[in-house]
């Protein structure tokens, strides 16, 4: 599981980044005062700006305190990772390749006026394709719409001798495959979802008919189906197409191999090694039980500078939850940050045993649970350009309850977010000087412990009633915003808690608690709005997941006016007269969220979800939006990745890797497509 810089939990305050950020405060710093500012006067964060999207650059602090294996290591794993791009990109939809192709081929050929306005807005429109690995919106799914008309892209097409099927011509201008991922309640969700997991004419029931019928080996370690394939019908039956060597996307996966192979020869000791091995394996043969045996192996791997997530992982894009996203981080251990936060995982038996959880539905020993701050070296996929703040793996429930997880926080990332953001949207939104002046000095703080407890204590924290299937077998599409909804909501229950400032990680809970309570309800009633158009229903499962959990905090407390709705000279505020009486309300919440989750209880799910996390209310959706045009920050955020160079000795042998920053957003654009080009326009 992950959090979403748009993506994927993450409690925005004034969404410029889709979570909010982190670090801390005072003697919790990472970095002080002063040295921020050193930095930020050293190194621009800010890249560009164009559309909804503003583009940021990141370091790679304790880059030169690696040793030349370590950095090998990071680099054939950077590698690896930017070999399996082009695998998002179809994954995302059947004609992205063919029409980014056809816009590159335009972008750099053509000749003409590129003064006019519809030639900027051709380029907006190919930047807003890079940024989404696909002509679909990153965060809301929607078709993007192009800025110029037919006649001007047949003219360019003409001008610079660019081929384009017919139909990935006219889905760039027409209403057909409108939505990547498609949600709503009472449709087919498979067949009215544009993402490239299911061939024509596959539906819902027929997802649900083919998967029930497969049986694990061991029930008690249910494989993870559908995670690495396509299901497609073939002459009227239905057929997985592995992703593997020899099979679907082979040629890019090859590449994957090819660099997992230089790394392994390289890694920092026999776990490491082995779990890469295993890794290697899993990509050449496509089984599920090797997947599962490397990450139990990926899992226990815990010594070391160096670390990975590489594969087809999260299941968000995937309608009915079932198939993964290819993506990749690469990330160096923050050796300081990650010994303050490690208090966390020690002691995670204490949270689950203190939790509202019913009895039965607490485990009796939480195992395995390691938390680091970690430094991103690179990202692919769909981690790139947008890209979590935080991460939690593995997803299988078995692995979690016996040997663990892994979760992290990746620490430079939220520090170039931190440093590229400004206040001018909190200023506008909060109620009083009060809840500004506490999010100002605990805010980022308590974003921080957020995000950690949500990743070290949420997603390992409850346990499945006996017999119970797989969540996503039994909540199905609202498997992924039911999960971190309850993730979030063990976040919040603790951060307003006195054991956080007796483990030493605050210096005083209360106000930290507060901050945090006040930026979640603002965000999740309010200026997470200003991330979608007028109408639309809230379709992403984060930004449902902040909506039903403050929805329903909000409509609960009614009767004491624990979070009171203000109206101040025509505008809407959200102020908790009841910090204590809120937590309650979290802890009620949060118990009845692991009911569901245990039981399976889809009814409760839906009811929850629909009831609360979906519809808008138009009124305050049009307010927030006319207040936010004063503000000229994009509402979304990504990152360029930084450029290891290699320099070879006389022996042929890499002598050092230099880390260098891309010229800008396009070049980098465009270096990956010539570089890691390893599949056909369709696959």
């Amino acid at each position: 599981m992950k959090l979403k810089t748009i993506l994927f939990f993450m409690a925005i305050i004034f969404i410029i980044v889709a979570c909010k950020k982190d670090l801390n405060n005072q003697n919790q710093t990472n970095l002080s005062a002063q040295e921020n500012e050193a930095i930020k006067e050293k190194f621009d964060y800010k890249v560009e700006q164009f559309a909804d999207i503003k583009i940021l650059r990141y370091q790679i602090p304790g880059w030169n305190d690696l040793t030349l294996k370590e950095q090998k290591l990071v680099y054939y794993l950077v590698q690896a990772g930017l070999s399996g791009r082009d695998i998002m990109w179809d994954q995302n939809y059947r004609h992205n390749l063919t029409i980014r192709k056809a816009l590159e081929n335009i972008y750099t050929q053509y000749d003409g006026d590129k003064s006019s306005e519809e030639w900027r807005s051709f380029e907006t429109y190919l930047k807003r394709v890079w940024f989404s690995n696909g002509i679909h919106h990153h965060y809301s799914n929607d078709k993007i719409k192009p800025g110029f008309s037919r006649d001007y892209l047949s003219k360019l097409l003409m001008a610079t001798k660019t081929k384009i099927s017919k139909e990935a011509y006219e889905v760039i201008f027409n209403d057909q495959d409108v939505k990547k991922v498609n949600q709503a309640k009472g449709v087919d969700n498979v067949a009215l979802s544009a993402v490239n997991f299911y061939g024509p004419n596959v539906t819902n029931a027929d997802v649900a008919s083919f998967y029930s019928k497969m049986k694990s080996p061991n029930p008690e370690k249910p494989l993870s189906y559908g995670l690495n394939s396509q299901l497609v019908k073939e002459n009227g039956a239905l057929k997985e197409r592995v992703y593997k060597s020899g099979g679907l996307y082979g040629t890019a996966i090859d590449e994957i191999i090819k660099w997992l192979e230089k790394a392994k020869e390289v890694a920092e000791n026999k776990a490491q090694g082995d779990a890469i091995g295993l890794l290697i394996e899993y990509y050449k043969t496509g089984d599920l039980q090797i997947w599962d045996d490397y990450n139990v192996a990926w899992t226990a791997a815990t010594e070391g500078n160096i670390d990975y997530i590489n594969s087809f992982i999260e299941v968000y894009n995937d309608p009915l939850g079932y198939r993964g996203s290819y993506e990749t981080i690469v990330q160096i251990k923050d050796f300081d940050m990650s010994k303050k936060m490690a208090v966390l995982s020690e002691n995670a038996q204490w949270f689950e045993d203190h939790s509202p959880l019913m009895e039965e539905h607490k485990k009796d020993s939480v195992v395995g649970v390691s938390y680091k701050v970690v430094t991103v070296a690179g990202e692919a996929g769909d981690a790139s350009p947008s890209t979590p703040i935080g991460v939690n793996l593995p997803n299988a429930n078995w692995i979690r309850a016996a040997v663990g997880s892994k979760s992290v926080s990746l620490g430079n990332i939220i520090e170039a977010y931190n440093n590229a953001g400004g206040s001018g949207r909190l200023k506008e939104f909060v109620h009083d000087d009060e809840e500004f002046e506490l999010e100002e000095e605990y805010g980022q703080l308590a974003d921080k412990l957020h995000t950690a407890l949500h990743e070290v204590i949420g997603h390992a924290s409850g346990q499945l009633n006996p017999g119970v299937g797989e969540t996503k077998e039994t909540l199905k599409n609202y498997a992924s915003t039911m999960e971190e909804g309850r993730a979030d909501l063990v976040g919040l229950y603790y951060l307003m808690d006195p054991k956080l400032q007796e483990l030493g990680l605050v210096n005083d809970w209360e106000k930290v608690g507060k901050a945090s309570y006040d930026g979640y309800i603002r965000n999740g009633l309010m200026t997470q709005l200003i991330r979608l158009n007028l109408g639309d229903d809230v379709e992403e499962a984060h930004m449902r997941n902040r909506q039903w959990v403050s929805a329903w905090a909000f409509e609960q407390g009614k009767k004491d006016n624990v979070i009171e709705k203000v109206t101040k000279n025509g505008k809407t505020y959200y102020n908790i007269n009841d910090y204590q009486k809120l937590r309650e309300i979290f802890g009620r919440l949060l118990r009845e969220t692991q009911r569901i989750k245990s039981e399976g209880d889809y009814k409760a799910a839906e009811a929850l979800v629909e009831d609360y996390g979906v519809k808008v209310d138009q009124t305050l959706h049009a307010e927030v939006l006319k207040r936010n045009e004063q503000f000229t920050s994009a509402p979304y955020s990504g990152f360029v990745n930084p450029v290891l160079v290699p320099e070879i000795g006389e022996n042929g042998e890499i002598t050092n890797i230099k880390v260098t920053q891309p010229q800008d957003f396009t070049s980098q654009m465009l270096k990956y497509s010539e570089a890691y080009n390893f599949l056909p326009e369709v696959n």
